[in-house]
């Protein structure tokens, strides 16, 4: 069973979509590979969380997310398609360039000053020079960079997605790719929220609207074959 179809947006109980989805396939030549997010801050939050007794964030990070994510990586760079990033970062010390979201108190609070270790994007992912790497105090990478205007100039019309959180920077950069024109495919097992429930509930609501979930072997099978 295709990975889509493990995870029914459950709209579908009322509308369904028919082979849609079924025939969409990301074209070589015209995707684009982005990693959202996945920054040493998100490490350190793992273990923060591990201590308080939820280790799902840490073990996905460790075991799914990071070795996927790699896969992806070389799987691009080896026949030289594009691969982006988007990174959460600051230019003040102080925040006051975030956006409300990332500045209000509790748990979306995130200072991150661009060029700080935590900052960084995780040691296993790390860019290359002339991949490119868009910075936002925003949650979506879209509304809150020149990322959707980049892809355009660049000709891509497919993007794979990967990243952190499934739930919110994840789920509002497809959403907005989406509306803008793009065909998405979200790679399930490159993916995390904080917990089981929030992946597979987000991954199910994002599924079959904005994006065609997708595990990494599908989607590099069906890259690999043309």
């Amino acid at each position: 069973m295709p990975t889509f179809r493990k995870f029914p947006n459950p709209n579908f109980d009322v509308h369904s979509e028919g082979d849609y989805w079924d025939k969409i396939k990301p074209l070589k030549d015209k995707t684009a590979l982005l990693i959202i997010d996945v920054q040493k801050h998100d490490q350190d939050l793992a273990v923060e969380l591990r201590n308080a007794g939820n280790s799902y964030l840490e073990d996905r990070l460790k075991g799914t997310v990071i070795p996927n994510a790699k896969r992806l990586l070389s799987f691009f760079r080896d026949r030289q398609m594009v691969v982006t990033f988007a990174t959460i970062g600051n230019q003040r010390e102080d925040g006051r360039d975030r956006s409300p979201t990332q500045a209000r108190p509790g748990w979306g609070n995130t200072l991150l000053k661009i060029g700080s270790t935590d900052q960084e994007v995780v040691d296993e992912l790390k860019p290359r020079d002339g991949e490119i790497v868009v910075c936002k105090t925003t949650d979506s990478a879209v509304n809150g960079t020149q990322y959707g205007h980049i892809l355009r100039w660049m000709g891509i019309e497919h993007v794979v997605v990967g990243g952190l959180f499934t739930d919110q920077c994840v789920s509002s950069t497809v959403r907005d790719l989406s509306d803008w024109g793009y065909t998405v495919f979200l790679v399930e097992d490159a993916t995390s929220a904080i917990n089981a429930d929030l992946q597979v509930w987000e991954t199910r609501i994002l599924n079959q609207i904005y994006c065609k979930v997708v595990s990494t072997e599908e989607v590099l099978q069906d890259l690999a074959d043309q």
